[in-house]
């Protein structure tokens, strides 16, 4: 008899204690939303809280500003060379183990000429006009692609 009359009063004394959670949701954090007349009648911090929440989100990262190349072959030669192993040993303004793509754009002027010859450059390998390091050949590079690589360097002045 002991038993049962324990359990009822420990059940009584646990329904009685509130244990703090209270279901009346889910347990996300919720948003509060109001409409843009609302924020903007409120006061100016929700004038311009309204206006950032109309503008599109755009990546404004400050490493991506201004970096990406808009048009014809110098975007195009620009993807060749991020889809290649070119980062490995060249940087576009620093020395890595090849020459920076700017000390070539200085060196070399942007004409047929020298596209054909540092397109093979790039084709073929070479050493001798940067120092003693090779450069490493590209076979499976075709002339085409390695032609816009050359003109997308070339603009790096």
């Amino acid at each position: 008899m002991k038993k049962p009359a324990l359990f009822f009063s420990l059940c009584a004394l646990l329904a009685a204690c509130d244990s703090g959670y209270k279901k009346d949701g889910p347990d996300e954090v919720s948003q509060q939303t109001a409409s843009s007349a609302e924020l903007k009648s409120d006061s100016t911090t929700g004038a311009n809280v309204a206006a950032v929440a109309e503008q599109p989100q755009v990546d404004t990262s400050t490493s991506k500003i201004g970096t990406g190349h808009s048009g014809g072959l110098v975007a195009n030669g620009a993807k060749l060379i991020a889809a290649s192993d070119c980062a490995s040993c060249h940087k576009e303004k620093d020395k890595l183990v090849g020459p920076a793509y700017a000390d070539v754009a200085k060196k070399y002027p942007s004409n047929e000429a020298n596209i054909s010859m540092l397109a093979s450059k790039i084709i073929q390998g070479g050493s001798g006009n940067w120092g003693a390091v090779p450069m490493t050949p590209h076979p499976g590079v075709t002339e085409a692609d390695a032609r816009e690589m050359v003109k997308y360097i070339l603009t790096l002045k």
